[in-house]
């Protein structure tokens, strides 16, 4: 029966030589790279970063200049006490004006170093959200691509029970031409055939299509490629490794841990409003008028006015409709309400990690015994084929061996990738998927 196999192997062989054989760790890099995903959460860390780049700013003064010049076309007319009247038209002026003023806010109730230090948060927020995100890309690309080779085993393991089939049509022919046959099983031998045919072209086109989603998640229009025979699998982890510390290694929790700090500064920005606002301010002004004419010769046909001031300015809160007091309420609210989420995640998070950790051993365990099915399907197989060329059983007989040989090889293949399944998982949730 061996000798079937060699022509599928060396189709298989040859095809794997003509497509580029993708590694796991290059599909990774390629996803790093150009995720979409990844590209939007280093673009909001990036703006966080710009403004932190500007984050001293707070404490530096505002300077602004203003100037204007107004024209002016008036018809003026005055008349006195002792019953003198001056009246003329079309008088003609212009004023040119200037200024320059600085404004330095002192002391803000201490606003701006709580600014400051959000600013900073923020851009650590970002970085974590980075890392979050780069985890869950590295682990939807891990699942996805071992998904590619659990189906690429699936299909060798269906052209497998086609050579067997193949090897049936030709033998329940050969019985029937010599006379010791039935119809009947050759037919059935044909039907079994086409069936697994048809779940041939069906695992080709589920493969194409996990390939598409893979080239998705890496953002790439590359799709003819191969990727790796097999599932290397990690069976030595440890619950208490991987529980240990996961407050400081989850990302979703450095996340939680960072809102709730960032809340306080909130808070104490909005404490702040209590504060009186001490300020430096200075001016220099300039004020120049020209007027071609005059109706009272006691008007000055030109005039200018500069000069330099400064000063302190204090601003002292004293009733503003409670509005601070709600205020503060409501950043006190926000901390109690982002502590209890993450108590909560972090209660979630534990309990994920005990249902994949319990995935995970139940799948080592399967996966030994599949181990051991396997070849005791396939040595069954042997026989009863063997057994069966002699006329020494029934078709039905034969289905059946060759029916438990394609459940076992289904239940062995599935357990290999959900052992995989179960450790990608368990490294997601302890943060270790991206160092």
């Amino acid at each position: 029966m061996r000798r079937f196999f060699l022509p599928i192997l060396l189709l298989i062989t040859l095809d794997s030589i003509a497509q580029k054989k993708l590694t796991l760790e290059e599909a990774i890099a390629t996803a790093l790279s150009n995720n979409f995903d990844i590209q939007l959460s280093r673009n909001d860390s990036i703006v966080a970063a710009l403004n932190y780049g500007y984050r001293n700013a707070a404490f530096y003064p505002r300077l602004n200049a203003n100037t204007g010049v107004v024209f002016n076309n008036n018809d003026q007319k005055q008349k006195f006490t002792d019953g003198t009247v001056r009246e003329r038209n079309g008088v003609k002026s212009n004023n040119l004006t200037a200024n320059l003023a600085l404004n330095w806010t002192l002391f803000d109730g201490f606003r701006m170093f709580a600014t400051r230090d959000k600013v900073a948060e923020l851009v650590k927020l970002g970085e974590l959200g980075i890392k979050e995100q780069l985890v869950n890309s590295v682990a939807a690309v891990i699942n996805t691509y071992y998904n590619i080779v659990k189906q690429k085993q699936q299909l060798r393991a269906i052209e497998e029970q086609m050579s067997i089939s193949q090897e049936r049509v030709k033998l329940a022919q050969y019985k029937l031409d010599i006379g010791v046959g039935a119809k009947p099983d050759v037919l059935q031998s044909k039907v079994d055939l086409n069936a697994q045919k048809a779940a041939q072209l069906e695992q080709q086109t589920l493969i194409r299509q996990l390939k598409d989603q893979l080239s998705q998640l890496m953002n790439t229009a590359e799709t003819n490629y191969d990727v790796s025979d097999s599932i290397p699998l990690n069976k030595g982890l440890v619950l208490t490794d991987i529980q240990s510390s996961l407050d400081k290694t989850n990302p979703a929790l450095q996340v939680a841990q960072k809102n709730i700090l960032i809340a306080g500064l909130t808070l104490k920005e909005i404490k702040a409003d209590r504060f009186p606002v001490v300020g430096f301010t200075a001016n220099y002004n300039f004020n120049k008028l020209d007027n071609k004419a005059v109706v009272n010769p006691f008007q000055p046909l030109n005039s200018r006015n500069k000069g330099f001031n400064y000063g302190l300015t204090a601003t002292i809160p004293i009733f503003n409709n409670y509005s601070v007091k709600r205020q503060i309420q409501q950043a006190e609210r926000d901390i109690v309400f982002r502590k209890l989420s993450m108590d909560n995640q972090k209660s979630q998070i534990s309990l994920a990690v005990l249902n994949a950790w319990n995935n995970y051993q139940w799948q080592k365990q399967a996966l030994d015994l599949e181990e051991e099915s396997i070849v005791l399907a396939r040595e069954n197989v042997d026989i009863v084929f063997q057994v069966y060329k002699l006329n020494s059983t029934t078709l039905i007989q034969l289905k059946e061996a060759q029916k438990s040989l394609q459940d076992a090889q289904t239940r062995l293949i599935n357990a290999r990738y959900n052992t995989k399944l179960a450790e990608t998982e368990l490294l997601r949730l302890k943060g270790e998927l991206v160092k």
